[in-house]
C-alpha cells in the first residue's frame, strides 16, 4: 500500500491504462474486462485489474492535472512494479480540421511550466518538451494499423490552466506546432523518464477550441470506444 493506493502487492498488471476520470475507468472495466476487480478506491480514484481477451491488464484513474498524474504514476511504477502506462484521455483540438472523436498519439508534449520536471528530476536540464517511449508508441501504431484505425501522431501541449486567455493559435505557436491540449502527459512522461519505465499518451478529441464544437461529459465518459479498444489491444504485448 501507498499513501494514495490501497491495493495489495501484485494487484496490478504490467500494463496500466490511465484515464483521468474515475468513472471512465469504471466504464472500461465494466464494458471490456473479464473478471474485473476493484483493487484500489482511495479518494474514489478507482483502479481495476482484469482480463481483456484473456490477457491481464489494469485500468487506473489519474485525476486531473500534472500533480495528480505525477502521484499515481510514480506510485504504480515505483511501488507496484508496473512497466508501462498509457494515458487515455480527452483533448481540446487546436486545429479546425482535427475533429471530435479523432485520435491523437503524442510524439512529444510541450509545457509552458517546467516546475514539475525541475523538482522531480534533480540533475536533468530544464526543458519544456518531453517525450513518450518510442517502442511503446511504435507498438500502438502497429496495433492501430491491424485494427484499421486512423491515428494522428503529433505534438501536444500540456497545460496547467484549464481556463486561459490564450487563443488556439497562441498555443500552437508557443508549443512549436501542437495540435491539441491535455493536462497530464508532461507529468507522466517525466515520471516514466525518472524511473526508467514506458509511457505513452492516446487522446480522443472531445472539443474544438477553434470551431467550438464540443461533447458532453457523458459522451466523454462513455463514447471514446475506439481509443479504448486500441489501448486494450496492447494487453497481449505485456504478459
Amino acid at each position: 500500500m501507498t499513501p494514495h493506493i490501497n491495493a495489495k502487492d501484485n494487484a496490478f498488471a504490467k500494463l496500466v491504462l490511465m484515464p483521468g476520470d474515475p468513472l471512465r475507468a469504471k466504464y472500461i472495466a465494466d464494458t471490456y474486462l473479464e473478471n474485473a476487480e476493484l483493487v484500489s478506491n482511495v479518494r474514489n480514484m478507482f483502479m481495476y485489474t482484469g482480463y481483456y481477451q484473456g490477457n491481464k491488464i489494469s485500468v487506473c484513474a489519474s485525476g486531473m492535472g500534472v500533480p495528480s498524474m505525477g502521484i499515481y504514476s510514480h506510485e504504480l511504477f515505483a511501488e507496484y512494479g508496473v512497466e508501462a502506462i498509457v494515458r487515455i484521455g480527452s483533448a481540446g483540438s487546436l486545429k479546425a480540421d482535427l475533429k471530435n472523436y479523432e485520435i491523437v498519439l503524442a510524439n512529444s508534449t510541450y509545457s509552458q511550466s517546467t516546475t514539475f520536471r525541475d523538482t522531480v528530476l534533480k540533475d536533468s536540464p530544464t526543458t519544456n518538451v518531453v517525450y513518450p517511449d518510442k517502442e511503446l508508441n511504435d507498438l500502438i501504431l502497429k496495433n492501430a494499423k491491424e485494427l484499421n484505425m486512423n491515428v494522428h501522431l503529433e505534438r501536444i501541449i500540456t497545460e496547467d490552466a484549464f481556463y486561459t486567455y490564450q487563443t488556439a493559435q497562441d498555443r500552437v505557436d508557443i508549443s512549436g506546432g501542437a495540435v491539441c491540449v491535455d493536462m497530464e502527459a508532461y507529468g507522466l512522461f517525466t515520471v516514466a523518464e525518472k524511473l526508467g519505465k514506458k509511457a505513452s499518451t492516446l487522446l480522443t478529441i472531445s472539443d474544438n477550441i477553434v470551431t467550438h464544437e464540443s461533447t458532453t461529459s457523458e459522451e466523454r465518459q462513455n463514447s471514446f470506444n475506439e481509443m479504448m479498444k486500441l489501448a486494450l489491444s496492447l494487453a497481449k504485448d505485456f504478459q
